[in-house]
């Protein structure tokens, strides 16, 4: 490992990302809020401390290795949040502390939307702006952003992509420079936030609205502008609009691709993947409004149907916004859409979970071991779109669930052993590393009431979730520094 490389590829993050307080200070000039110094100087802090890690070894030219890539993925995500959570700690409105401020970053970078802030109709637009923002950026991964200007700067991608993109099969690649493919999924991401942005405001929402719900939603974020999140609108217009873009951010961005590039969108239905991912969200909506038409939870088919289809999305796509208090809903809704975020988006999406192509090997695989009891002498092979899986993939997608569920239950026991009743402590987890937010119990309507050693725990979630796991787990293992 070239720790002299490392410490050049994280300076220069460090300092692009210094740009990211620019807009806020931008929105707070224009609305007057008194929140532009706390931005300027988190600007200041960053960029300077950016330099200051980066000047030392500015003239190192080595190329960084896989592992390299995996200790600057993990060491620019923790950094990041911390620096990210400055503005929460300089603002006087709100004014958090470092717990909080640093829970209310790692949340919005990981597009999770878990909150500790209140009374959010009455904070400064800046402050509003930028957690928005963070969600933003945070949905296609920083550093797949910065893969696109790093060969600029005499910096090879390669091995950070690899590192950083979620799913089982990151070896593939849109086009044959990384550099390229790093900015055909920003431009399809800008796109869409365009169009979702646009959509919004023909829907009825304000400019400012618009765009910083089109920044969380194709984001698969979560976070809003408003305490009581789409429900602040009562539009079934504004509704159906999110439920649109989150149904079209939670698909492989490759597919968006494929399909933009040859203006023929016969490509998703070739893809088991979306296939897949669309029948299980189609029970999970089919699920929720019949049971919340059965059990007569609202007055007239129209608005079960409305919240029923607008939770069931925005809950199995991982994106976390409400229109109503599904929490409150009966426990048997309430724990499917639970269960069904651990399933999250597809791979190569901005969704969370433990993301759809995986839970189709597993089944796909359990069924070959079922036949091959009736047939023991028999070569089956799992095969997706006609092509047979290589077994290092699926022994990968075993090992990722087994690390899953490891990984959950550890921080399931933590949690309920300072204190917090079961549920709250199972959903909050489950909310934290799917990258969902709004949980059950306690934490139904925000983590304001959740003490500090909790929310440690759940940051640690949410970084794990957000990496897959792998990414962050093999920095704890001997044989990763072993040369």
């Amino acid at each position: 490992m070239s720790f002299k490389a490392i410490q050049r590829i994280l300076g220069i993050l460090l300092t692009v990302f210094s740009v990211t307080m620019l807009p806020p200070i931008v929105v707070s000039w224009i609305y007057s809020d008194g929140a532009m110094l706390a931005f300027a100087i988190a600007f200041g802090i960053i960029i300077t401390a950016g330099m200051l890690i980066w000047l030392p070894v500015a003239n190192v030219r080595r190329e960084a290795r896989v592992r390299d890539g995996f200790i600057i993925v993990v060491m620019f995500w923790t950094v990041l949040t911390v620096t990210g959570a400055l503005p929460f700690i300089l603002s006087t409105d709100p004014h958090l502390s470092i717990t909080d401020a640093i829970f209310e970053s790692v949340s919005g970078l990981t597009t999770t939307g878990a909150t500790v802030i209140t009374h959010l109709d009455e904070l400064p637009e800046s402050i509003l702006f930028y957690r928005q923002q963070l969600q933003w950026l945070g949905g296609m991964g920083i550093i797949v952003l910065a893969v696109a200007v790093l060969p600029i700067l005499g910096i090879g991608g390669m091995q950070l992509y690899r590192a950083e993109t979620p799913g089982p099969m990151k070896d593939s690649k849109l086009t044959p420079r990384i550099t390229e493919t790093a900015k055909a999924l920003w431009m399809i991401y800008l796109s869409l936030t365009v169009a979702c942005a646009f959509a919004y405001w023909v829907a009825g929402m304000n400019t400012f609205d618009a765009i910083g719900h089109a920044f969380s939603t194709v984001a698969i974020g979560g976070f809003s502008t408003h305490d009581a999140s789409m429900g602040f609108f009562n539009s079934t217009a504004i509704y159906l609009v999110a439920v649109v873009f989150m149904l079209l951010a939670a698909v492989n961005f490759s597919l968006h691709f494929v399909a933009f590039r040859s203006k023929n969108p016969k490509g998703y239905w070739h893809d088991d993947e979306f296939k897949f991912y669309i029948v299980i969200q189609l029970i999970v909506i089919t699920v929720t409004i019949l049971g919340l038409w059965v059990t007569k939870s609202y007055d007239n088919w129209s608005d079960a149907w409305v919240h029923g289809l607008f939770q069931a999305v925005s809950i199995g796509t991982t994106a976390g916004f409400t229109t109503a208090e599904f929490y409150n809903w009966p426990g048997f809704i309430a724990i499917t859409l639970l269960f069904a975020s651990f399933v999250g988006g597809c791979a190569g999406s901005t969704g969370g979970g433990i993301k759809v192509i995986r839970l189709y090997l597993l089944i796909k695989q359990g069924m070959r071991e079922i036949t091959r009891l009736i047939h023991p002498s028999a070569q089956i092979p799992v095969r997706i779109g006609g092509k047979v899986v290589q077994s290092r993939i699926i022994e990968a997608v075993w090992g990722f669930f087994a690390l899953y569920v490891a990984s959950f239950t550890v921080m399931y026991l933590a949690l309920a052993a300072t204190g917090l009743d079961l549920m709250t402590a199972f959903s909050a987890v489950a909310a934290s590393i799917n990258n969902l937010g709004p949980g059950l119990g306690e934490v139904g309507l925000n983590y304001a009431q959740m003490h500090d050693p909790g929310k440690w725990i759940l940051c640690f979630a949410m970084l794990l979730g957000r990496l897959e796991i792998f990414t962050l787990l093999v920095l704890l293992t001997p044989t990763f520094w072993r040369k």
